[in-house]
């Protein structure tokens, strides 16, 4: 099992940018996919990017893409998400997730991570 702290939520207005940072500890960072997610209100968690265990692939959702770039750095045990160009929609609280399964293959599947932060809120006002 893995214990995550994600940090680095707030407020921001439209078209600013923030980074998220997730901190992990209780087994080796480096040998498990990571993903983060997100969950506004009335709303299902939903998938926002992922990172292979080497951190060479990543992938984004669709509604991302360009505007936020997800990162890791294994000697840090820790898993970046730096976001652009915010929108209102963006609204949300951001959660880090660690798959469970060494060396394995990144998802974009609620259902496929074992491990959840606690999650930050992040608040785009227009």
């Amino acid at each position: 099992q893995v214990q995550l702290v994600e940090s680095g939520g707030g407020l921001v207005q439209v078209g600013g940018s923030l980074r998220l940072s997730c901190a992990a500890s209780g087994r080796t960072f480096s040998r498990y996919p990571m993903g983060w997610f997100r969950q506004a209100p009335g709303k299902e968690r939903e998938f926002v990017a992922s990172i292979t265990w080497l951190g060479g692939i990543t992938a984004y959702a669709d509604f991302v893409k360009g505007r936020f770039t997800i990162s890791r750095d294994n000697g840090r045990n820790t898993l970046y998400l730096q976001m652009n160009t915010l929108k209102p929609e963006d609204t949300a609280v951001y959660y880090c997730a660690a798959r469970g399964r060494q060396y394995g293959p990144m998802s974009n599947r609620t259902s496929d991570y074992d491990d959840w932060g606690q999650g930050t809120q992040v608040t785009v006002s227009s």
